[in-house]
């Protein structure tokens, strides 16, 4: 099965991501553009996942529970989990890691939760954009024990990205993909770093705002469009496919 994917949005709990990012909103412009399968990664919380996950249920899109985790090394992490019960089990594992930094709304932004009707239910008080206390090489074993993967986000990037940090991905990291943002070199960045090609490389938005989104210009082959299948397939080297 071809399923169009974008598994990296961010929704208004993100304190960088527009107050329009709600669940809802992100759920039916994903289906506008044609995706099969998103995943909403917050910034080191998954406390927008249920209504996310909700909001797709309701409306016949896939929607995979995740977390943009920052690690020790402020290096980003992409965490997808098969249910919501596992990501709010790792919610809880971060939310004890992280730095006890208040958020400051009118410099950092808001950091809203909301239910499945884009209601505003609560604000995450603890300042999401900073490095919690796990290493790049404990991530994908840390989120295997809750039943997902993981994979370094915007590894092109010159920020935040576990390339830019370490110089290169860890082979005890264990990573079997990574991610590629929208203007990555993916010839320039093979031949650079070598261990890349050996990972399926995924190719994700990043979107912070709904017009952020892109058409649908990536897809991945499962056998069916499930958390599960792609947790499964990203497990192992996986055909994804992706066009400019």
């Amino acid at each position: 099965m071809r399923v169009y994917y974008d598994l990296h949005l961010h929704s208004c709990l993100s304190p960088c991501a527009d107050d329009g990012m709600t669940p809802n909103n992100i759920v039916n412009m994903a289906l506008l553009l044609g995706y099969d399968m998103i995943a909403v990664t917050d910034h080191n919380s998954c406390r927008n996942i249920p209504a996310a996950v909700r909001a797709g249920e309701a409306n016949g899109l896939t929607v995979v529970p995740g977390m943009e985790l920052c690690t020790a090394e402020e290096a980003h992490v992409i965490c997808l989990f098969p249910t919501v019960e596992a990501a709010l089990g790792f919610d809880r594992f971060v939310s004890e890691r992280m730095p006890p930094v208040k958020n400051r709304p009118e410099i950092f932004g808001k950091q809203t939760v909301m239910d499945e009707n884009d209601n505003v239910t609560g604000r995450e008080d603890i300042l999401l954009l900073n490095a919690a206390a796990i290493g790049v090489n404990s991530v994908r074993e840390t989120v295997r024990r809750f039943g997902g993967t993981a994979f370094p986000a915007h590894v092109d990037r010159s920020a935040y990205s576990v390339l830019a940090n370490l110089g290169g991905i860890p082979p005890e990291a264990g990573f079997t993909a990574a991610e590629i943002s929208a203007k990555g070199n993916v010839p320039a960045l093979l031949k650079q770093h070598r261990e890349l090609a050996e990972m399926t490389l995924l190719f994700n938005s990043d979107a912070h705002t709904l017009e952020g989104m892109p058409d649908r210009n990536a897809l991945v082959v499962l056998p069916e469009k499930s958390p599960q299948c792609l947790i499964a397939a990203l497990e192992e080297k996986t055909d994804a496919i992706w066009f400019h």
